[in-house]
């Protein structure tokens, strides 16, 4: 009789073990996934990595609008320009209406997170699955993020309207990309994949896995 009675105890044991060996490793990943969604210790107001960017985007994809609205105003081009920049990677420029933290950054962060969400021991299928999704759109974004630095010195060179008109329109393009990314193969829908989605598609992919894992 005790030898069943101590049977059942380990058994019973076993399973609690088990139990909290796999709610551990689930909670790596949600982890994770609450630092690119919810909260991350040095954005502004210590909101997630992706509100974070999206944020930043807003400000740059504004700024980028206007610095187009009047290609004949050289002037407002080149001010808004480096409203775009510091919105973007405030590590170029000191000041301007960003929030500090940039849209690069806070990508990149984003696809460093998710991704770790997804490498996490016992990290569900849902995870995993979506966490490419949000990474790959996320690091679009960085890609977006370097050539808006790289245009915007290049704005910060020329010396006539006539010649900052043109990488003003292709600055704009990007800097609304930030956010809604592009339909890069034509197929009448912008996806996650390489080169296509932005960040309005990371935070719906996001979305899919903060339901999936009833976050």
């Amino acid at each position: 009789m005790k030898r069943t009675t101590y049977a059942a105890l380990a058994a019973l044991l076993a399973v609690a073990l088990l139990a909290g060996t796999n709610a551990a490793a689930q909670n790596a990943a949600h982890n994770h996934i609450g630092h690119v969604a919810d909260a991350w210790r040095d954005t502004p107001d210590g909101e997630g990595l992706l509100p974070a960017a999206i944020a930043e985007a807003e400000i740059a994809a504004r700024h980028a609008g206007l610095a187009a609205s009047d290609p004949g105003n050289f002037a407002s081009m080149k001010r808004h320009t480096t409203h775009v920049l510091h919105a973007v990677d405030p590590s170029q420029i000191e000041s301007g209406p960003g929030r500090g933290y940039g849209v690069k950054r806070g990508a990149a962060g984003a696809a460093q997170h998710i991704t770790a969400a997804a490498n996490s021991e016992g990290a569900s299928g849902a995870v995993q699955t979506h966490a490419v999704h949000v990474a790959t759109s996320a690091q679009n974004t960085v890609a977006r993020a370097d050539q808006i630095v790289a245009l915007a010195q290049r704005i910060a060179r020329t010396t006539t309207a006539a010649d900052a008109a043109p990488l003003v329109a292709e600055l704009n393009d990007l800097a609304q990309a930030l956010l809604s990314g592009v339909d890069a193969n034509g197929d009448g829908r912008t996806g996650w994949q390489e080169g296509e989605g932005g960040l309005e598609v990371a935070q719906t992919h996001l979305g899919f896995m903060k339901q999936a894992e009833g976050l």
